[in-house]
């Protein structure tokens, strides 16, 4: 079973609370007595909180009574899903996706529109008519949205790089799309990149679901780092940490529209992949890379694999993450074809684990964003935050 640690202070049962809530959902279901071992919690306040969460509905214990040991059967215990609800929203310079769902994750709405080079007043009063049809279609208890999570390429308000080049949105710089969208609708909204929600969503979702320290290297149009540390996501000052698309790695190479060259996402990336096999990068479409000459995309992976290393490398030695993992709206069997190429992986601090443990594949489609910006608002939410204990 997968561990999460609380304190039995007074002052910190709001922490207490979401570390519950957190062993369940990493468990899937849990006895009392269970999520007391696995939090370090004593059975008297864990039947206090499992009590107060089930009367708010945010637990259930419908669960069959499991039997074995001395006494009354212990009830399992599960998280609701219809307690809470987000929206995801993702906005490339190619599409618009919206997504609704509960606390598990499940998917109540999708909606995709296919956009070239989104503006701002006209997106925005889109993204209103769909949310709309959204309300009027799903049959929900609307007062137990929790917000809405947002997407967007990065970096954010960097003077000659942001809404520069293929990888951004252009005419986005000025446009506060959180307090927009807020007085819009009424919900919580926060704005993030898409390396970031894409790495909550593999921690709410995937495989990284039982790390706590893990480096999500995100392969969409440029190329992103989602950055979780003793399970918190760090973002950085102007939430542009992670921005590993900038690193030079080729000194002297392939011009980037940031001004460098050799940047690390002229090598790895959809855009790379999309020029290298003779597609438009305005126009192309990660799908439709499944479609072209083989030997066009291996001629791809051929300039992508050192740098690809000397990025894992990067991350292994900056962080010591229990995991790289390589995922993001690339279609996940050439994902696949490019983790097989990264043999051997160069020797860093994480050398004496196995290369299976090092890199792994992450969730990987044109879902990915939009999943990852949904679970922004329940991480808010639910997720324990360990700094309250230091006030």
């Amino acid at each position: 079973m997968i561990t999460t640690s609380g304190t039995n202070l007074e002052h910190a049962r709001a922490h207490n609370r979401r570390v519950v809530i957190e062993a369940i959902r990493l468990n899937g279901e849990l006895t009392r007595a269970e999520i007391a071992r696995l939090t370090s919690l004593t059975p008297q306040t864990v039947s206090n909180i499992a009590t107060e969460l089930e009367q708010a509905g945010i637990l259930s214990s419908h669960l069959p009574r499991r039997a074995g040991g001395r006494g009354q059967p212990a009830t399992p215990l599960t998280l609701n899903p219809d307690s809470a609800y987000s929206i995801g929203i993702h906005l490339d310079h190619q599409s618009l996706l919206i997504v609704l769902v509960d606390l598990t994750g499940s998917v109540r709405f999708r909606h995709q529109i296919h956009i070239q080079k989104p503006q701002p007043e006209p997106t925005l009063a889109l993204i209103d008519q769909i949310l709309q049809e959204m309300r009027q279609q799903v049959k929900i208890d609307w007062r137990k949205m929790l917000g809405v999570g947002v997407v967007m390429p990065g970096p954010f308000g960097v003077e000659g790089i942001s809404s520069q080049g293929p990888t951004t949105l252009h005419g986005w710089d000025n446009v506060d799309i959180e307090a927009r969208l807020n007085a819009s609708t009424g919900w919580p909204v926060t704005l993030e990149n898409d390396a970031t929600v894409a790495a909550i969503g593999e921690r709410f979702h995937g495989i990284a679901k039982q790390l706590s320290s893990f480096v999500y290297l995100y392969i969409g149009t440029g190329l992103g780092a989602g950055i979780f540390t003793d399970g918190r996501i760090y973002t950085g000052h102007a939430h542009n940490a992670g921005e590993v698309g900038h690193i030079v790695v080729q000194p002297g190479g392939r011009e980037c529209y940031c001004g460098n060259k050799g940047c690390l996402e002229r090598y790895v990336s959809l855009q790379a992949a999309y020029e290298a096999c003779g597609l438009d990068p305005m126009s192309a479409m990660p799908e439709d890379l499944l479609n072209v000459d083989e030997a066009l995309f291996d001629k791809w992976l051929d300039t992508a694999v050192e740098p690809a290393l000397q990025a894992i490398n990067i991350m292994e030695c900056v962080f010591d993450a229990q995991s790289v993992i390589i995922g993001g709206t690339m279609p996940k069997p050439l994902v696949e074809k490019l983790i097989r190429r990264l043999t051997p992986l160069y020797s860093s601090v994480r050398s004496r684990y196995a290369q299976s443990a090092r890199i792994r594949i992450g969730m990987s489609g044109s879902d990915t964003p939009a999943l990852g910006a949904a679970a922004l608002p329940i991480f808010d939410e639910f997720n324990p935050q360990y700094e309250v204990l230091l006030k």
